[in-house]
């Protein structure tokens, strides 16, 4: 994959990412792309590119955000956990299953039960 180029402004869209993920319910989850497309391509990018890097910035985003956003409530696409670091990757699951979410034999949470539907 080539070098993502550089959002004009990672504060205030990481700002709108955190906003997003803080109101997906306890028990729900939501995908790094679902989440890019409830966002407006930011100035300065066009909307080619932010289709094509609008999940990996959510994914920066929900990487730093704060303790008080729900980040674990992010997984990808295929209703899996992206793993960074096999620590943070288990703890990211205890997490989501202490909110009563399953996952099956394949490491992968049941999009269609699961997922949040959106705003």
């Amino acid at each position: 994959m080539a070098q993502p180029p550089s959002l004009p402004n990672p504060p205030a869209f990481y700002a709108e990412v955190w906003n997003i993920v803080c109101m997906i319910p306890r028990g729900k989850v939501a995908s790094y792309g679902q989440i890019s497309k409830m966002i407006n391509s930011p100035a300065g990018i066009d909307s080619e590119t932010y289709l094509e890097y609008g999940a990996l910035w959510v994914s920066n985003a929900v990487e730093n955000s704060p303790n008080e956003v729900p980040w674990q409530r992010v997984v990808n696409s295929k209703g899996e956990i992206t793993e960074r670091d096999g620590a943070q990757a288990r703890r990211h699951q205890l997490l989501l299953e202490d909110e009563g979410i399953e996952f099956n034999n394949r490491g992968r949470i049941d999009m269609k039960k699961y997922g949040w539907n959106g705003k």
